[in-house]
């Protein structure tokens, strides 16, 4: 079966047509793209928040998206259980609408970086990283100016005990230091998932590094994990 991709586009996305080329050219899926001022997400089995400047940033980071006419229907759909997936303005978007805790700010260099970063999978086996392994290190990169992810102590105590943190910023060893943060992250945390497990939100940029004319590939694990873990759950419906 072929898993339905929904790409929202919002106005200043830049990155959604990467992630619909992804879905359908590199995985073989279906995928449309989703006009922020539509009222319904549709049929598709997991929806896509993609990078960008949406609104172009203005207020906060995704703070104006969260108001999109679309979003309502996209918090309906991750409360049903839906998958959700936000690329890091779509990451911000999820936060802003309370699918999941925290904010991003500044980074604390306070400039804009764009470079490949290195990955430690903390979580594996999620909806998101079946194609991972535990402790696993991924190369995918990172592009933006507000992603320095924090939260209050009592909020990273639950998501540290809920085992919610599913990415974290480390060295090519694996080993996670201040020197491998590259937006000054509390906790190193480059991406963390609901308690439901259907909402997850990484500032890293899969969608980048999923094509082999790219010379990276490491992206595509989790593109692969969200079609591996839905057709598998089809099956068993």
């Amino acid at each position: 079966m072929a898993i339905k991709f929904g790409i929202v586009v919002f106005p200043g996305s830049n990155c959604d047509h990467d992630s619909h080329y992804v879905a359908e050219t590199i995985l073989g899926q279906e995928a449309r793209l989703i006009w922020h001022k539509e009222s319904s997400v549709g049929d598709v089995d997991v929806v896509i928040l993609p990078g960008g400047f949406s609104y172009g940033d203005y207020l906060r980071c995704g703070a104006l998206a969260r108001f999109s006419p679309i979003m309502k229907d996209v918090v309906r759909f991750a409360n049903n259980g839906g998958a959700v997936f936000g690329i890091c303005n779509g990451f911000q978007v999820l936060v802003e609408a309370g699918l999941l805790p925290g904010v991003l700010l500044r980074n604390d260099s306070l400039k804009f970086i764009c470079k490949y970063v290195h990955l430690r999978v903390e979580k594996a086996g999620t909806l998101f990283t079946s194609c991972c392994r535990k402790g696993e290190v991924l190369e995918i990169p990172i592009a933006h100016g507000d992603g320095n992810y924090f939260t209050d102590g009592e909020t990273l105590r639950r998501l540290e005990d809920k085992d919610q943190i599913v990415f974290r910023y480390c060295d090519r060893s694996g080993t996670v230091t201040d020197e491998s943060n590259p937006n000054g992250s509390i906790s190193n945390i480059a991406g963390i998932i609901n308690e439901q497990g259907n909402v997850m939100g990484m500032m890293p940029h899969p969608e980048r590094a999923s094509d082999p004319v790219l010379h990276h590939t490491d992206g595509r694990k989790v593109f692969d994990s969200i079609v591996e873990s839905l057709v598998n759950h089809s099956q068993l419906v």
